[in-house]
């Protein structure tokens, strides 16, 4: 590998594209060499964030003037959105396979091709790449990662309810058919697309749940916590949208197997995450707060007491743009790159 690799994002003009730049810029072992943009091609990246005027960056091209075989990309993020991703990297790779890719859409999350067209209303188009696409929470899978050629970034929401229920479901301490995830998400999960919805008066001084009973990320929910489990299982989840602009809150109700306490689950994730760097499980019955986690690649965790003997009340929090999109994206190409894994994402919450 180079002293500095080139990257390419794709989508840059997106919040999570902004992020990732963000991030990217301070990096010491990257090169910014391609930033795309359909709707924005021929623009400076300053003309759509400002906040990046200083800065010597390439213009926004479009993806289809993008010559894959001769640009000499290490590594490409692709920040497009859902269902837009597997053709662009189908030919990609085809045409660059030595190119790395992480993806930050839900294309490669779902392992089976079959869950995939049940979750998003359509078939996977390409299915030959879904077969060699390793699943990016890094806790989780870091040793795959290192030597994936694609990554599929996790969802905000999975990640935020993953880190604080997988161990617990690894160490067989909880009862599998009793989970119920209650997540909040700050507006920009939503995308930086004009709708209607996402209006402020349409979403200021308001709070509301949507997805429910079908929301996609449920499919990847399930896909993880059945595999940790060693067996089905089907959680319940329900996503809430907040007026905030980042940030991800997700209180999740567990009940103790075969007599263990809210302190033995908090034992377990301490356990778990005591030598991570971006999983921080607070003392127990402390809760974690989003403007905690604002703007860093962290995770907070708390455990609490419920007043039903042997029910437990778990809250994690993340920022959904860092940890949750660009922060774990960057955290994962650290690993493929053979970089250190907390290089260039190890930045202080901002607060307050």
């Amino acid at each position: 590998m180079p002293s500095k690799a080139k990257i390419g994002i794709l989508g840059a003009s997106g919040y999570t594209g902004a992020e990732l730049l963000r991030l990217l810029i301070r990096h010491p072992r990257v090169e910014i060499a391609l930033l795309t943009a359909d709707r924005r091609a021929g623009q400076a990246m300053r003309d759509v964030f400002p906040q990046f005027a200083p800065y010597d960056l390439p213009q926004l091209v479009s993806i289809e003037s993008v010559d894959w075989a001769s640009d000499g990309l290490d590594l490409v993020f692709c920040a497009l959105p859902h269902a837009t991703t597997q053709k662009v990297i189908k030919d990609l790779l085809g045409k660059a396979p030595a190119t790395k890719v992480v993806d930050l859409s839900a294309d490669f999350r779902l392992s089976d091709p079959a869950a995939y067209a049940r979750w998003y209303g359509h078939e996977h188009h390409a299915p030959e790449l879904q077969a060699e696409a390793v699943y990016g929470l890094v806790e989780v899978y870091r040793r795959a990662i290192k030597s994936a050629r694609l990554v599929a970034n996790p969802g905000c929401y999975t990640t935020c309810a993953q880190l604080a229920v997988l161990p617990l479901l690894k160490a067989k301490a909880i009862i599998t058919d009793e989970i119920v995830i209650d997540a909040k998400s700050g507006m920009t999960g939503a995308g930086r697309s004009a709708k209607e919805a996402m209006l402020f008066s349409e979403v200021s001084e308001g709070f509301n749940a949507y997805g429910v009973g079908h929301h996609r990320h449920m499919g990847e929910i399930d896909q993880e916590f059945s595999k940790a489990a060693g067996r089905e299982v089907i959680a319940t989840f329900t996503p809430h949208l907040v007026p905030m602009n980042r940030g991800i809150l997700s209180t999740i109700y567990v009940r103790g197997r075969r007599g263990r306490a809210p302190r033995d689950l908090h034992e377990v994730l301490t356990k778990a995450y005591a030598k991570e760097s971006f999983v921080h499980v607070l003392p127990f019955g402390e809760t974690p707060h989003t403007r905690h986690v604002r703007g860093s690649n962290m995770t907070f965790i708390g455990v609490a007491d419920d007043r039903v003997p042997g029910r437990a009340i778990v809250i994690a929090a993340l920022d959904n743009l860092t940890k949750g999109a660009s922060g774990q994206a960057v955290q994962n190409m650290n690993l493929m790159l053979g970089y250190p894994e907390s290089m260039g994402i190890d930045q202080v919450a901002l607060f307050p």
